[in-house]
């Protein structure tokens, strides 16, 4: 079963968040072109080349009263109209001219607590909160993606909701 959406926003930033809606931008192996992670260590790397997060949990902090917006907590493409519990790992996006690969949930750090009430970004944990998190892809086929591209998710072979794979 797949399921279609759309890239409603492409993020990048020279380091750090937030990270700055462009309208398209190179998807590569190594993540998107023009953008920069300045903790290599957590950040960045083929398994981790794209951070990726849905609109409609975005929206649904916004409704708990957290101050987060489109690429404040660091993701490089938000997609909306998904049914973002499937959007787990092994689970394969095409969107644009690029083919990603889910490969895990992403870990919440403190750089992003300022999009949070009392600054408690754990409440994009996967373990705590699951279908919350943002997801790490790797690259399968580079390519451009912009704004308004349809994005289609087909599940991978795991479809629990609750699997966590921390990297």
């Amino acid at each position: 079963m797949s399921q279609n959406g759309c890239v409603f926003s492409v993020n990048t930033s020279q380091g750090g968040v937030p990270k700055l809606p462009v309208g398209e931008a190179m998807v590569t192996a190594n993540g998107l072109e023009g953008d920069s992670q300045r903790n290599l260590k957590y950040h960045g790397g083929p398994d981790r080349a794209v951070c990726i997060f849905s609109l409609e949990r975005i929206l649904g902090l916004q409704a708990e009263g957290h101050p987060i917006g489109t690429g404040t907590t660091g993701e490089n493409l938000t997609l909306t109209g998904l049914e973002w519990d499937y959007v787990i790992p092994g689970s394969l996006l095409q969107t644009g001219d690029a083919l990603l690969e889910i490969v895990s949930y992403t870990p919440p750090c403190r750089t992003i607590r300022g999009s949070f009430t009392a600054e408690k970004f754990s409440r994009l944990s996967q373990a705590h909160y699951p279908g919350w998190s943002r997801v790490y892809a790797r690259v399968l086929r580079a390519g451009v993606v912009r704004i308004g591209d349809p994005a289609a998710l087909t599940p991978g072979e795991n479809t629990s909701t609750n699997w966590f794979r921390p990297i």
